[in-house]
This record gives C-alpha cells, sequence and structure tokens, in this order.
C-alpha cells in the first residue's frame, strides 16, 4: 500500500492538526481518538511512515514490539490495568481500517464482545 503523507496522523504527527497527547517519544505518539468507540480510547502511531500492519518488514519488528509496550504502558498510566483492556490493529479496508498510518487502538471501559465484529 501506498502511504499517503497527506493522512490525518501524519498531519498530527506535524502538529498541523491538535491532539491530546498521552505520549511522545522519538518512535511514537498516542494519543485520545477523536472518535471513541469506548469510554477510554487512545490510538499509538508510530512516527515512521507505514500505511498498514501488511507494509511493515522485519526492519520494523522493534517498532512494532515499542507500539505494543507503548500501549500497555500508557494504559497502565490511565489505571486501566484492572478493569482491562483491548488493543487492535485494522489491516486493510476490508478489517476497518480508514486511515493509512499504522495505528493501535486501545479501548477500555466497557464489556467487549467476542468475537468481535
Amino acid at each position: 500500500m501506498t502511504y499517503d503523507p497527506t493522512n490525518v496522523f501524519a498531519r498530527v504527527l506535524r502538529g498541523e492538526i491538535p491532539a491530546k497527547v498521552l505520549h511522545e517519544d522519538e518512535h511514537c505518539l498516542a494519543f485520545h481518538d477523536v472518535a471513541p468507540q469506548a469510554p477510554t480510547h487512545f490510538l499509538v502511531i508510530p512516527k515512521r511512515e507505514i500505511a498498514s500492519l501488511s507494509d511493515a518488514t522485519s526492519e520494523d519488528a522493534a517498532l512494532l514490539g515499542h507500539l505494543l509496550v507503548t500501549a500497555a504502558k500508557v494504559a497502565r498510566d490511565l489505571g486501566l490495568e484492572e478493569g482491562g483492556f483491548r488493543v487492535v490493529i485494522n489491516n486493510g479496508a476490508g478489517a476497518g481500517q480508514t486511515v493509512f498510518h499504522l495505528h493501535v487502538h486501545v479501548l477500555a471501559g466497557r464489556e467487549f464482545a467476542w468475537p468481535p465484529g
């Protein structure tokens, strides 16, 4: 998939669109979702231009792990561990990906059905 540098998350990273930032480091940014699907819903996005999980390569392995570790850290910081939280990566339009900049959803604060979708 071709990465579009005008996507909304790229614009957030450049500071063109404001975000309620929860965490930032040299590799990623975590911020509240503007259209939450649960009482708590935040995103963790890489600063590297990766359109979707399918576009990640073995060179991105450490970054992908960092995104998940950051998701857990922010969830812990928000006190979500006891009640639990869900981590989701949609890959491709057919799976519900609407912004083609890799992103990890973290949702909490309500019951979730299984299987999802």
